[in-house]
């Protein structure tokens, strides 16, 4: 039977490594709301990462049906996952998104909390502490997102190619570049609404399985907590990940960034309004190989393009085994 000191404990713990895990995700993914307005010169970095920073935590106060998503869809039943559990997956999660950074791979936080929590969840209790169905739908919303990605991605360049295809480059890549910065506003919020929220689930989770909120609704102060942790990270910047996004999967021009931006902003709010976790970093690079591809098919650079998605495929798998390895390891501790 755990303490009350020693719940109360847990719980702090869980929101530190909760913030912690949504400070990174916000400079290891502010590159996919900024990386393409940066690459062609349409914004000054700091300019684009303090626009970035007020928008992701404007995003992240719009809506909680995401958090629900995360925190209600994993498990099976809140009253079997206790804190140690969460804390092994967030755990798990911070410490490939910290790989990955360092290595400048463009890889999903998304996937390294689903992965981590997958991992210390079958250590602790087993296959049963799992929903499936809900694991399912949320793999089918990150494993769908960049593939719906690359096909509006060509459909909008290609629109864009009709009307503007008689116009001279330079005016093209004038009028572009200032409405990049709109389309980069509206991706920086998207990333907010959808990406916050998935701390806000897991911390609220945390608070529902201790007994400390009567019903599974995220307070006011987690909002707050996870928008500003969310927005400190991007304000942080993530320059090693903003040059593998911005210009090694494909040479963007104004014109292909305002489309990769619109369209990653579309598919992230739309999965936002349906409650679906998605990886806003899949998206990203996703409409970047799709606007690349409507341009020219060997333009895109498929050997980046192959290399990254090796690591979203592994993402999960070894995030589920560093989830259970630091079960092993706190369970121990406490």
């Amino acid at each position: 039977m755990v303490k009350i000191v020693d719940l109360q404990y847990l719980i702090f713990t869980v929101i530190i490594l909760a913030l912690l895990f949504d400070f990174i995700n916000g400079f290891h993914d502010t590159a996919n709301a900024i990386a393409t307005s940066v690459s062609t010169r349409a914004l000054h970095p700091m300019q684009a990462i303090i626009m970035a920073a007020g928008l992701n935590f404007l995003g992240a106060m719009v809506s909680t049906g995401v958090a629900k998503t995360i925190g209600g869809d994993i498990v099976s039943s809140a009253e079997i996952v206790d804190e140690k559990v969460i804390i092994a997956a967030l755990f798990g999660a911070i410490v490939w998104n910290l790989l990955t950074w360092w290595f400048g791979i463009p890889s999903s936080s998304s996937h390294a909390l689903v992965g981590g929590m997958i991992g210390a969840v079958l250590i602790s209790v087993g296959s049963l502490g799992l929903n499936w169905s809900g694991i399912g739908k949320i793999v089918v919303a990150l494993i769908a997102s960049p593939v719906i990605a690359i096909i509006i991605g060509i459909v909008i360049m290609n629109i864009l190619f009709r009307l503007f295809g008689s116009f001279s480059p330079h005016a093209v890549n004038q009028n572009f570049r200032r409405m990049q910065i709109l389309s980069a506003a509206a991706m920086a919020f998207s990333h907010g609404s959808n990406d916050a929220q998935k701390s806000m689930g897991i911390i609220t989770l945390a608070l529902f399985s201790g007994g400390f909120i009567a019903e599974f609704e995220v307070p006011m102060f987690v909002k707050i907590l996870c928008a500003t942790a969310m927005a400190i990270g991007t304000a942080s910047g993530g320059w090693r990940i903003i040059k593998t996004i911005g210009g090694k999967i494909f040479k963007l021009e104004p014109i292909s960034g305002f489309a990769a931006d619109l369209n990653s902003s579309i598919v992230v709010f739309g999965a936002t309004l349906l409650h679906l976790p998605v990886s806003t970093t899949h998206v990203v690079s996703g409409s970047i190989m799709g606007v690349g591809t409507a341009k020219r098919v060997n333009a895109v650079h498929w050997g980046v393009a192959q290399q990254m998605v090796k690591a979203w495929v592994m993402t999960i798998p070894l995030t589920a085994v560093m989830g259970a390895l630091a079960f092993c390891v706190v369970d121990r501790i406490f």
